[in-house]
């Protein structure tokens, strides 16, 4: 039975084995009656193994903890909550075990005013706290984002492991305090891959892509190896720097020589990767491969095939995935949308953003409204675009406004644009991007005293240009180019070649706007 446990479609074998065990009257036996329990918990038949605890004729604390344990790992905190507080009024004590289930339930919950409630019985009734319940009760804190207290609880430990470590490189990193995790991962003594991973992943997700390749060059000179996670991590550094070429030799470095598993997880991370870096088709065909796809692995293609301007594929690619039985989410419902925006399919788009409540069973959010706005801005629509702005149940974002406001330069509606960009400007006052946008609206119609009019507002509001930056990415390397920067190596070459192409502009009759 324990062996039933590992494997996938075990919970069969493991029914076999429960028939058995009735038949030769073994099934009162409570030992046995737990690891059955344990089995089907482990493979979601909770039902079952309710049905096992619910007939116990005795409950011991295994019993209890156990049922409790199914829940929190399929997360089902309120049931787990619920059947904690029913255990301790039929007076069985928890011991070390149940609690760790029950703090791993309200960490599935983010609820922090539960974690205390627990934390609170633990310290009243003085059970004794293991390495492993500290680090469990320290890591609930963390995910309610309540940081001090674990930190206080980190600062009293007498003994700390890796993963003591690995909550406060996790926690703090995940809160943006990057400065503070990477100081935690400095201080741990002795680094394992999930410490590694942390510090990485909070690079990642925090869009610093360049800090997260490099410690994951650090963590190579090691001898450890990545996890699905890490490469996870990586991958996304890699999209976000539009590094494809490095992308695809790690993916393949360590799927074809170091023997990593493909799971779906890390197939969508490398799927997602090229469609960002626009090589739809090295993500078509490993897509077009994979034995086994979840929601994300066809969102990621609707996506990707969505930004790139291919709306029917994407189109084509949605209905395949309602014939293969899977039902969309909101995710997919914006790259199915993004879609007719890049395909200017006016009619389809509205039939989908129509049909999001009634026939999907999604209640639009505002970047669907987002979506709808550019939709109807690009082909000119501008005042249906402007109402459906202001029907949004929600309060319309910058992105709102800004998918409008470019709509407006665009087809050059100056007053309409005026208004929103004064919208914009109350929702992010120092962005000189809307600034830039109404002073070339104002331009594009020669209307020159505006232009100034603008330009002294970002003076007078000490609001600087930020300037333009591109990269391009070369043997692996990534080059970044920032305007009226000198510190690339090759910047002579690189200003003396846009003077020529300047100077040929110049000579087909290009004259320059006003500054």
């Amino acid at each position: 039975m324990k062996a039933c446990e590992l494997v996938k479609g075990g919970v069969r074998v493991g029914e076999e084995l429960h028939c058995r065990i009735c038949k030769l009257g073994f099934d009162s036996e409570i030992l046995i009656r737990h690891v059955l329990m344990h089995l089907y918990g482990k493979h979601g038949c909770l039902s079952s193994a309710r049905y096992l605890f619910d007939e116990s004729l005795t409950r011991d604390v295994c019993s209890w903890t156990t049922m409790i344990d199914c829940y929190a790992q399929k997360e089902l905190p309120i049931k787990a909550l619920k059947l904690f507080y029913l255990m301790l009024r039929s007076g069985v004590e928890p011991n070390e075990v149940t609690m760790k289930a029950v703090l791993s339930a309200c960490c599935i919950m983010k609820n922090l005013s539960f974690g205390r409630l627990i934390h609170g019985y633990i310290e009243k009734n003085e059970l004794e706290c293991s390495l492993s319940l500290l680090n469990v009760l320290m890591d609930m804190y963390v995910k309610c984002g309540c940081l001090t207290t674990a930190r206080d609880i980190f600062d009293r430990m007498v003994k700390k492991d890796v993963y003591s470590w690995t909550i406060m490189i996790d926690g703090h990193a995940k809160q943006g305090e990057l400065e503070l995790a990477r100081q935690f991962f400095n201080g741990l003594p002795e680094k394992n891959v999930v410490s590694w991973t942390a510090m990485i992943a909070g690079y990642s997700q925090k869009k610093k892509p360049e800090e997260a390749l490099e410690l994951f060059h650090q963590m190579e000179e090691t001898s450890l190896r990545p996890i699905e996670s890490t490469l996870v991590c990586v991958l996304s550094s890699c999209a976000q720097l539009g590094s494809l070429d490095l992308g695809k030799k790690i993916y393949h470095y360590y799927i074809d020589q170091k023997r990593v598993q493909p799971s779906v997880k890390l197939a969508n991370a490398y799927i997602g990767m090229c469609a960002k870096c626009g090589s739809i088709d090295a993500a078509t065909q490993l897509f077009g491969g994979m034995s086994e796809r979840d929601l994300s692995s066809w969102n990621n293609m609707i996506n990707g095939y969505a930004v790139h301007g291919y709306a029917g594929r994407a189109l084509d690619l949605f209905r395949q995935m309602q014939s293969s039985g899977l039902r969309p989410n909101d995710i997919t419902l914006v790259g199915v949308l993004s879609a007719c925006v890049h395909g200017g399919l006016v009619i389809q788009g509205r039939e989908y953003f129509e049909n999001m409540r009634g026939v999907f069973g999604i209640e639009p959010k505002a970047e669907h409204y987002t979506c709808m706005i550019d939709l109807l801005g690009r082909v000119g629509m501008l005042n249906e675009a402007f109402e459906l702005i202001k029907s949004m149940p929600m309060e319309p974002d910058e992105a709102a406004w800004g998918a409008l406001l470019n709509a407006c330069k665009m087809h050059g509606n100056i007053d309409l644009g005026k208004f929103v960009s004064l919208k914009l400007l109350d929702l992010t006052p120092d962005d000189s991007g809307t600034y830039a946008l109404l002073a070339n609206m104002y331009a594009a119609k020669r209307r020159w005293d505006d232009v100034g009019i603008v330009r002294s507002m970002m003076r007078a509001r000490g609001v600087k240009k930020t300037p333009g930056l591109s990269s391009i990415e070369i043997n692996g390397k990534t080059h970044e180019f920032l305007a009226e920067d000198i510190s690339h190596p090759q910047s002579k070459e690189m200003y003396k070649l846009l003077d020529d192409i300047l100077l040929l502009l110049y000579l087909e009759g290009y004259v320059p706007q006003p500054p």
